[in-house]
């Protein structure tokens, strides 16, 4: 393995890891789709920096551009706050306005430098290890990798002193004001890292990359945990391997880094969606499947309770009386009969000792109003679930 491809995994990786912390607070506060606006919104930053500076490598860049991905929310919050739309249409009219004027700009007046909008989307990754940062003679590396390390070092210091704000700004802004705390600045302090991250990996790998770098890897850790701490881990996981693998698919595909390592993070949610095992598409099905039939086991335990008629608890009572289809009676059968709930002689069906207190218990729950404590019985009561 050359230099260049150590280097390319080591920016991706960093890229990756800075993305993923701001990125998980964004999902968490409902706003994923503002780090599609910031991204582009943040175009006439960097143009209007450049304009100053006439230095594309100026920290004076990232600086307007964070000011511009901060101006970008303040303009969707005035919208929204106007009641008049909604905060989705207020993003859709505030960044592609902005990113016009980027785009104006640059035709306008630096139709000769590189900011071209194809490398502003897309970057490569592959050309990064070829931007040296030279110093008095002495290579120290690629420049991308500089800034996005100092970035991510930023990031981690105001990660780990503020992280008791963020987490209560971010779950209950009313006890944040309560306990002295500003959910507003914690706000715009997010929105300021995400700007600045946004921008710092803009040069290496492009806006597509960077927000599916922010936006998928936490919202696959969401899929999994309910913790924070483990979230940010999980989301850091998900980043670093998605970009490390996506770059070797490149590699034996000959085609696009950040397209490929974005396609293994779409792939890799996509796993998690499906095969989750508390909030999976699978998952939620199954449970789904098991609630109405336990739903169904118990309107039958009720009526077993409040019928002695032979014929009223006779086997085919179920198809011909409650009107069920065959399988989901043969299904709420054996669910009683492997909970012990009843007994089947000669196709009368009769309530055991534990299905008699099972239901007891049950239409206490509901004529007390209590239906939730339902689960939590169920739980005490089945061996099996549906």
């Amino acid at each position: 393995m050359s230099n260049a491809q150590i280097e390319i995994q080591l920016i991706a990786s960093l890229v990756a890891i800075s993305c993923a912390i701001p990125g998980t607070f964004l999902v968490l506060r409902k706003m994923a789709l503002i780090t599609d606006a910031i991204s582009h919104s943040i175009l006439p930053g960097i143009v209007i920096g450049f304009f100053i500076t006439h230095d594309l490598s100026s920290p004076l860049l990232i600086i307007m551009a964070a000011a511009s991905g901060v101006l970008t929310v303040v303009l969707v919050e005035f919208i929204q706050k106007t009641g008049l739309v909604k905060e989705d249409t207020a993003i859709g009219l505030v960044f592609p306005a902005l990113f016009s004027i980027g785009i104006i700009l640059i035709a306008q007046n630096a139709n000769d430098v590189h900011l071209d909008i194809d490398a502003v989307l897309l970057g490569e990754l592959a050309f990064a290890p070829f931007d040296r940062l030279m110093f008095d003679g002495t290579d120290l590396g690629p420049k991308s990798l500089w800034i996005i390390g100092i970035i991510l070092l930023i990031t981690l210091g105001l990660l780990f002193a503020f992280f008791k704000e963020l987490k209560v700004s971010t779950f209950d802004a009313g006890l944040a004001s309560a306990l002295g705390l500003s959910p507003v600045v914690m706000h715009y302090g997010l929105m300021t890292v995400s700007s600045i991250t946004t921008v710092g990996a803009f040069d290496a790998v492009g806006a597509i990359l960077v927000i599916a770098l922010m936006i998928a890897p936490a919202a696959t850790a969401y899929l999994l945990t309910n913790n924070l701490k483990k979230m940010l881990i999980l989301a850091v996981i998900f980043g670093v391997g998605s970009a490390i693998i996506g770059y070797w698919v490149a590699h034996v595909l000959d085609s696009s880094i950040s397209g490929s390592m974005t396609t293994v993070l779409g792939l890799l949610f996509l796993m998690v969606y499906l095969f989750a095992p508390n909030k999976g598409l699978f998952s939620v099905l199954y449970r789904q499947k098991q609630q109405r039939i336990e739903v169904s086991l118990l309107t039958f335990l009720l009526h077993l309770a409040n019928h002695e008629e032979k014929e009223e608890r006779h086997v085919k009572h179920l198809n011909e009386h409650i009107n069920w289809q065959k399988v989901r009676s043969k299904s709420v059968l054996n669910l009683a009969l492997k909970n012990n709930m009843i007994t089947i002689h000669n196709d009368i069906v009769s309530l055991t000792d534990k299905g008699q207190h099972f239901t007891t218990e049950a239409i206490d729950y509901i004529v007390t109003n209590k239906n939730s404590e339902i689960e939590n019985m169920k739980d005490r009561f089945f061996l099996f679930r549906g």
